[in-house]
């Protein structure tokens, strides 16, 4: 058997079977998802972090290229209680240390109790102990990643549907699931793919009917780029956002947001519509979350969980958002009239803005 080690924040080292060798580290999170490992496992909101399935046995329909997220794995490591040989081939070619024959159920209480930490994690015929708390001792917190963006991002910008005819949509980078591009062409959007770091003149270049900010990983008060651009045309153009964006959204208006203990990761989650009074369920993947709206935005859907924002809209601007992932991938497909409400902000007709002073 492969040596293998995950070294806890606090110094507790967990011994498992190694499945694809490597060394790692990042923050310590898990997911409830017990399918879908293929789309959480190439999701960019999962950059710097060690993923663990609380689902015991991961693999059970293979690996298909046609359900990935991304173009690769990015989780920093992943943990399973036990990983089939086609996850654990596909994990090694990808150069991602994976473990498993460990007590996923007493790792998971342990986040839920102490909250997301920081892991070091060995594999290897070679490794010790001591080589996973060197990891360890190298991981840096979440916050601290303040270009992360950058990991995840396109480096220049991508053009999807040009000839759909529909509205235009500049999508701001920060790490987007390929499916919420997807939703938008499906929806007869042009999407353009704007960096992460993308300037007002690049947005202005696109001209878009809508601006949209994506999930992504990491701090959302570390995307001081997008925080401008929501500044810069929440004013004159509709905004949506996703996950991250809707942190990202919230900041740049005056709200503030806050790390959860150990955030919302599963395919489960309830999500309650305060107008409605309808609970969907939904897909989620983040570790931060609004803790305060401010002034120029409304809640208008929680967590029934814990109450935490779900859905933000604008007082009197155009904006739309959600915490959760409405194009799913994988999870329910209860909330895919997101994009039909984010597109129906690029007519006039649908303008919720305050109309101007005669």
């Amino acid at each position: 058997m492969t040596p293998a080690y995950v070294a806890l924040e606090g110094g507790h080292v967990l011994e498992g079977r190694g499945r694809a060798p490597g060394t790692a580290r990042g923050e310590l999170v898990f997911t409830t998802a017990y399918t879908g490992y293929e789309e959480s496992l190439t999701d960019p909101s999962y950059e710097e972090q060690v993923l663990t399935f609380s689902y015991p046995l991961i693999g059970n329909y293979g690996v298909r290229e046609e359900r990935f997220e991304d173009d690769r794995v990015h989780p920093r490591a992943a943990i399973a209680k036990e990983f089939t040989a086609d996850v654990a081939d596909w994990l090694a070619s990808e150069g991602v240390p994976a473990v498993d024959h460990l007590d996923t159920r007493e790792i998971v209480t342990d986040i839920r109790d102490e909250g997301a930490m920081k892991c070091g994690i060995a594999v290897g015929e070679d490794v010790t102990e001591a080589d996973a708390l060197a990891e360890l001792e190298q991981c840096k917190a979440m916050s601290e990643h303040t270009d992360i963006g950058a990991q995840v991002s396109v480096d220049d910008p991508v053009v999807h549907g040009e000839d759909n005819g529909g509205e235009t949509v500049a999508l701001v980078d920060c790490g987007a699931k390929g499916s919420i591009v997807d939703s938008l062409l499906a929806r007869d959007a042009e999407v353009h793919v704007l960096p992460y770091d993308a300037t007002p003149a690049d947005v202005e270049a696109v001209d878009p009917d809508v601006l949209f900010i994506s999930n992504g990983p990491g701090d959302p008060a570390n995307y001081e780029a997008a925080i401008d651009l929501v500044q810069e045309f929440v004013a004159d153009t509709p905004v949506a956002g996703i996950c991250l964006g809707q942190q990202i959204v919230a900041e740049a208006l005056g709200g503030s947001t806050e790390k959860m203990t150990f955030g919302h990761r599963g395919v489960n989650q309830p999500v309650l519509d305060l107008e409605s009074g309808q609970v969907v369920m939904t897909t989620q993947n983040h570790g931060y979350t609004v803790d305060d709206p401010g002034e120029h935005l409304e809640v208008t859907q929680i967590n029934v969980n814990d109450d935490t924002p779900e859905g933000l809209d604008g007082v009197e601007y155009d904006v739309i958002t959600r915490q959760y992932h409405p194009e799913a991938n994988p999870g329910p497909e209860d909330t895919l009239d997101f994009f039909d409400d984010v597109l129906a902000m690029a007519d006039p007709r649908a303008s919720t803005a305050v109309p101007a002073d005669d």
